[in-house]
């Protein structure tokens, strides 16, 4: 039985107050929407469908008798009435009789149009913007490898195929002192073993070096909680199957460092042969000392 989902995880960057900040809600909406989940994006379609319905079976209602064939005051016939008049169906039992009739269906047909066109454009737009599966290990770990310190973490490809001229990079951002006395937040970049990856098909350890010329010469847990130290990572290549430039970020909280620590092998053969990655235990680490599995 395979163990429960993580918690929804909360980055640094989006546990900020932001005081002061210029709202600009209808200029962002696109963005929004963009950066929306799917059954928001849907849901927020419906309700809106059904609002516009209504108010516009409302206004049918204020007209009185002016839909041949609806029942008089019936507001489940003018509901109907106006989700055909919106979808352009136009089954032609209920017509328009009078003038204000005709002149809601003008102005809800033009509403129609319009939804329908923004609607699809926005689907269109989300469902085509290429997307990254990347996996990230849950914690990066500090230990010897090949002789050196060295702060590591792991990625997988989670969709399978191949990631080309996949490219990493790490940023440690923390908090500092100037010689003036003057806290700011500031950001080095973090050297790496390798940094490009040809074809990111698996999974990829990645690997800095801690030198002396390392901003991270000398750390300690305690000075990571203490400076508030963050690592984020980017990752950028070209997705094989689709051709487009794809994305993913991550970041390491200092609670995500584990010190002394490495990670299990994952990477095992099958009695014919073949390769097997065992990604249940993407995540799991064990004392550095220990003897690997």
């Amino acid at each position: 039985m395979s163990p429960p989902p993580p918690p929804p995880r909360v980055t640094p960057f989006e546990n900020i107050v932001r005081v002061g900040a210029r709202s600009a809600p209808l200029t962002d909406l696109y963005h929004q929407i963009m950066s929306a989940r799917w059954r928001g994006l849907l849901g927020a379609i419906l309700v809106a469908y059904l609002v516009l319905n209504t108010l516009f079976a409302c206004l049918y209602l204020l007209g009185g008798d002016c839909v041949e064939n609806a029942q008089p005051g019936s507001f489940r016939d003018m509901f109907f009435f106006s989700v055909q008049t919106m979808a352009t169906i136009g089954y032609g039992k209920m017509v328009p009789r009078t003038t204000w009739a005709n002149a809601v269906v003008s102005a809800e047909a033009l509403c129609g149009i319009v939804g329908t066109a923004m609607a699809t454009g926005l689907m269109f737009a989300k469902f085509s913007r290429p997307s990254a599966r990347v996996m990230f290990s849950r914690v990066a770990v500090v230990a010897r490898r090949d002789g050196v310190e060295s702060l590591m973490f792991r990625m997988a490809n989670e969709r399978g195929n191949q990631i080309a001229e996949a490219t990493v990079r790490v940023v440690v951002a923390r908090n500092e002192v100037t010689p003036e006395g003057e806290r700011v937040r500031r950001f080095h970049d973090l050297p790496l073993s390798r940094d490009r990856n040809a074809a990111f098909t698996l999974s990829w350890t990645v690997i800095h070096p801690i030198s002396r010329a390392s901003p991270i010469h000398d750390a300690t847990r305690e000075s990571f909680a203490a400076s508030n130290t963050i690592l984020i990572v980017s990752v950028t290549g070209f997705d094989d199957t689709s051709g487009q430039t794809i994305h993913a970020r991550h970041t390491y909280a200092p609670d995500d460092l584990r010190w002394n620590e490495r990670f299990v092998d994952i990477l095992s053969a099958l009695p014919d042969g073949r390769g097997l990655i065992d990604y249940t235990r993407f995540h799991d680490t064990q004392p550095a000392e220990a003897t690997p599995n």
